[in-house]
Parts: structure tokens; sequence; C-alpha cells
């Protein structure tokens, strides 16, 4: 279980606080320090109702220490009488009081044990977001190399990010390597405020420490670069959004920004050849920075920027009904798909979006103040959308990208929609795109070729001054130098309203 440096230092006024927070003892009892791991003492603290298991050191051969067990609700599981202990599941604020008994020696965690063949595996026996195993991101993490996002940065282009326990290494180093804003608001902090982006970076890098381990995001090592966008009621422009990738393009190779996740779309519909935003997107995916858009929410039909650009990849979302399988999966009604203007097919993959647990930024204050039920425990939220499925394939990419770090975007694209899962009673070409996303499939194959090719890119990129030759879109014909801000003529477009149309609240 991870801690960051905070949490560790807490455990030092945790034994004078505990005493008041657990059930009935004798004040004798109560004062004696807990004999169990420190991590079995700050679970409780923070968690006292949540299950865990543990191996009991008992002080004598009696069964005074099992029969405390039985009446604190617990559970024994196993006997130890090699070691004079046993194994039970109890709650934690249970733990700590039985902790305190003379007939335990002491209290460790039941932790898993990891193979000489696996020294970075990350836990799964607790994982309660069923997407992982959907997408098979656990089969990447705890299988050679053992991919899980390191030292590969997505910009998450949002509402803020909030610094919490699951951005943390195991060293308590906080994996939120930068902040910035482009929002109008008042505020001038690159905190969030409602919500959205701080769910959406959870989806992509949380590690589940806070929930022991249920809530993992599928790069749970990545590191996370917060380009605040919005607004803390959620509203955005367009030009917050273009100066925010503009931002990412001058600093990508010093926070080593390789994806960019873009959970927005505009309130708009208009041409990927007179769109700023699909004028961006590109420039940054012409200088290899693969770019990720979550389709919207509108159903069949409309695709807006910058979801409707055929460089990018789009991703619509599924219902993976709480299970690991896909054979049960539907694509969510709200899910936007169709051709857009330009007569390009939409989304390009699908993964999934219902339901989605991750982290919450506060009870009282933005989507969770608005939509109360979808809270899950104190330090979660459940939401839908295709601004959830999004990040799921931006830190799969990131997975793809610490283990070949030389792929172009055009690659990348190709590699996800080549390995895209279409053996399930849900995949229609027309809602679905290439299928479902297999980031275990996408990691083991081998294939090079790349998408887009003879696709033409934004007319915006060849007016001003400066105006890019493209003969065609293959990765050799394309000056990396020349594709720059100053090649855009701005003046001549408009800046149209950012509406977070990518999320669900639907019955």
């Amino acid at each position: 279980m991870k801690k960051t440096l905070h949490q560790w230092l807490s455990l030092l006024i945790v034994p004078i606080l505990i005493a008041g927070l657990y059930g009935p003892g004798t004040a004798a009892a109560d004062n004696l320090p807990p004999q169990a791991q420190p991590v079995l003492v700050d679970l409780a603290y923070k968690d006292p109702a949540q299950d865990v298991r543990v191996i009991v050191q008992k002080a004598a051969r009696t069964t005074n220490a099992e029969e405390q067990v039985a009446a604190l609700g617990g559970t024994v599981t196993s006997d130890l009488h090699i070691i004079n202990a046993f194994a039970a599941e109890m709650t934690a604020g249970a733990v700590v009081e039985l902790a305190r008994s003379p007939a335990v020696r002491w209290i460790s965690l039941d932790a898993s044990v990891l193979s000489s063949a696996c020294p970075n595996c990350i836990d799964t026996s607790r994982l309660a977001n069923a997407y992982i195993r959907a997408v098979r991101a656990d089969q990447v993490w705890n299988n050679t190399p053992y991919l899980q996002g390191t030292a590969i940065g997505v910009a998450i282009v949002d509402s803020g990010v909030n610094p919490n326990g699951d951005l943390y290494t195991t060293m308590g180093v906080n994996r939120q390597i930068a902040d910035v804003r482009f929002n109008s608001d008042y505020n001038q902090s690159t905190s969030d405020g409602y919500g959205h982006g701080t769910h959406v970076a959870s989806i992509v890098g949380g590690d589940g420490s806070e929930s022991g381990g249920k809530f993992i995001g599928v790069a749970p090592m990545v590191n996370i670069v917060n380009v605040k966008v919005s607004n803390d009621d959620g509203s955005a422009r367009m030009r917050d959004v273009v100066a925010g990738l503009q931002w990412i393009l001058e600093n990508k190779d010093v926070y080593n920004i390789r994806v960019v996740n873009l959970s927005l779309n505009s309130s708009v519909a208009e041409s990927y050849h007179t769109s700023p935003l699909d004028a961006a997107v590109e420039i940054l995916w012409f200088n290899k920075i693969v770019v990720v858009a979550s389709a919207g929410n509108r159903g069949s039909g409309a695709v807006y920027p910058p979801a409707n650009d055929p460089f990018i990849i789009t991703v619509g979302a599924t219902d993976d009904k709480g299970t690991g399988s896909i054979s049960d999966d539907v694509v969510a009604p709200f899910s936007a798909s169709g051709q857009t203007s330009d007569g390009f097919t939409k989304p390009d993959l699908v993964a999934p979006g219902t339901n989605i647990v991750a982290r919450l930024v506060n009870q009282n204050m933005g989507l969770a103040a608005a939509h109360p039920t979808h809270k899950v425990r104190d330090q979660y939220f459940r939401m839908s959308g295709t601004s959830m499925a999004a990040p799921m394939v931006s830190a799969s990419i990131a997975l793809l990208l610490q283990d070949e770090p030389t792929l172009t975007p055009d690659q990348v694209k190709y590699r996800l929609m080549t390995t895209a899962n279409k053996s399930w009673a849900g995949y229609t070409t027309a809602r679905s795109g290439a299928g479902y996303l297999d980031v275990y499939a996408a990691v083991v194959a081998t294939t090079t070729q790349s998408a887009n090719t003879g696709i033409l890119p934004s007319r915006l990129l060849s007016t001003g001054s400066e105006p890019i030759t493209w003969n065609n879109v293959g990765w050799n014909s394309v000056g990396w130098n020349s594709v720059r801000w100053n090649s855009v003529c701005w003046n001549s477009v408009g800046w149209n309203s950012v509406g977070w149309k990518s999320d669900y609240w639907g019955p």
C-alpha cells in the first residue's frame, strides 16, 4: 500500500487519536499502543470500516485472540500454528482494538507475495474497477517488461488537477510534475474546483493508494501535466484551450509530454479545415505528440471539434456492465458517432465510459455537490461519458510509448486500431470504429505501419507568411521545424465556446 510523506508523518499522531475512534475497551487497553504494522493503524484512522486481511501473532498458545476476533465481528481464516499465529479477516478499526489486547503479540497485513519473476507487479487482488480488465491493462502491468507508464508525460487539458495520494510514487514523490493555467476565472489557482480534470487524471494515472487498491488508473506510474483551461464552473473558451496546447508544444521536451488528453468538445460544429482547435491539435500531432479526444455525448450524428479531426484519435464510450469480460459490453447510447462534415467516420475506437469510478476533488463543490448520489466513499466519484473513455486510451498510449518510445503518433494510432477487439456482441463499425481498446494486444504487436496516409492537413496550416508545402502526410515529408504557430492566420477564424459535452448525466 503506497503512502505519501505526509501520510506517513500522520502516523505520529494516530496513537493519540485512535482510542477515541474505535469500539469499547478498558481504559488500560486504550492507553496501550497498538501492536500492529503502522500501515494498518493508518488505514484504521482513515477508514475504520474497511475490511482487511491480517496475520495475528499470539502472545501465548491459547485461543483468547481467536475468541476476541469473533467478538469484534471478524473471522479466523487459517491456522498458522507453526509461528503461533492465525490469519483473519476483519475491519481495520477492529484490528487496532485487537492489537491492544495482551493476547496479541503483533498484527501484520496479509500482504500479497510477489514472485521473484515479477518484481514490479501491481496488486490487483482488490481491484474493483472492471475497465482495467476490460482493456487488459493489468496484463501489461504484470507481465514482462511490467509497463506502468513510468516517466511518460500525459497532459490533462481540462478543469485542473488536484494533487492527491493516488498521484504519488511509493517514495512519496508527486507524479503531478507541472501545473499551468489558461482559464479566465478570477481564481488564479491551477487547482480543480470543478472535479472533471481530477477525475480524468485519476483514470489516466491514479495508483489506487487511497482506495486500498480498488480503483487504479490505466497507467499508474505515469507523470501528469496539469493544463487548466476551464473555470471552476466547468466553462471554457476555445482560445484558452488553444493557449494550453501552445504551452504544451513549447514545453513538451521539458516534461517529456508524449500524450495530450482532451475530454472536451466545441459547442459548435465546424469543418476541421476552419476550426482553430483542430488546427492546434494537428500542430501537436505533427510535432510527435499523440492527441486523444473524447467523441462527445450527442449519440449518433454530429461529431464536433476536436473529435472531428481526421488525424487525432477520437474515442467513443462503451458500457462494460461492471464486468471484466467484454462479451456483454455495448456501445453507450450517448456516445457520439457518425460522419464528420468532411466525410470522415468517427470514433476511431471505443473504451469503457459508463459508471467509471475515479478520484473526487471535494465532496462539497463542483460535480460532487451537483450529483451527490454519484459519490463513492469519501474520496471517489462515479461518472459516465466519453470524457471517461478518452483517458483510458491516453494512458494506454503511455504504456505503449514506455515500451516503444520511437513510435510516431501515426504509428501509435495504427497500432491501437489494428489491435482493437471486434469480437464482442455490441460491435458495429458505425458506432465502434476499429473496435474495443485492447492495450495488451497493442503492446505485444510489432507493426510499425502508419495511419492517416493521404489525408490533407487543416488548411489553416497552409496560410500565413510561411505556408507549409504538404506533398503528402508521410512522416518523412514533414518538416518538423516549420510547423509553428506563425503558420496559422488566427485572425481569419472565430473563437467559439467550448463546452464539457463529454459527460453524461442521463438516467
